[in-house]
């Protein structure tokens, strides 16, 4: 796991060794590449979160293994740092592994969106499936980018709620605190990397 300074770690560890998969944090480029399967969590601002993958040197690294399409699970603003921006933090520099950036919910609502919402998975989907997930958040990405997947949600208009391309799944909402529908996507992903059967 990606030690981004900005995520609530313990929820996601405990959400894991729940499945029988105990999370160790990675400290080095090395780290990142070398991985099974990796999960970049986060919550709170792009850019604090950015500049924790920047100080520990990650940042090529994670750019690779994403391109690549390998094991790797985005969770909350670990999904949004796939964008090369976003309105929250003006002038960070996000991952750049897809285009568009991360834009702010209208003014008309109550940000963060925080708690329960349906998400609509599309039906090519192999990791998503609809249901109902926990979110917190006040930044969001408006459209699935091009060449993945995505499940959308409704807050204001519809958004982005999870994409996923390869090995790779990225989520808006949080599926460690989703309950058993949650517990199901991590098995599906989990099954997918080959780390449990």
């Amino acid at each position: 796991m990606v030690p981004t300074g900005t995520a609530n770690t313990a929820s996601v560890k405990a959400a894991f060794r729940r499945l029988g998969v105990t999370l160790s944090e990675v400290s080095a480029a090395d780290d990142v590449a070398s991985a099974d399967a990796l999960v970049l969590p986060g919550v709170g601002a792009f850019g604090a979160a950015i500049a924790q993958v920047d100080s520990l040197g990650l940042r090529r690294s994670l750019q690779d293994r994403i391109g690549a399409n390998r094991p790797t699970l985005a969770i909350c603003v670990g999904m949004q740092l796939l964008s090369p921006a976003s309105e929250e933090s003006p002038g960070a520099r996000g991952l750049s592994v897809i285009d568009t950036p991360i834009g702010r919910f209208g003014l008309d609502l109550i940000v963060p969106q925080l708690g329960w919402n349906q998400v609509e998975a599309a039906p090519e989907s192999r990791f998503l499936e609809s249901g109902w997930a926990y979110f917190a958040n006040s930044f969001r990405l408006g459209t699935v980018p091009v060449g993945w997947v995505g499940a959308s949600t409704e807050y204001g208009g519809e958004f982005v709620s999870a994409m996923e391309r390869g090995h790779v799944l990225a989520c808006q909402f949080h599926p460690e605190l989703s309950g058993q529908w949650g517990a199901r996507l991590l098995a599906r992903w989990l099954k997918d990397t080959g780390v449990t059967t």
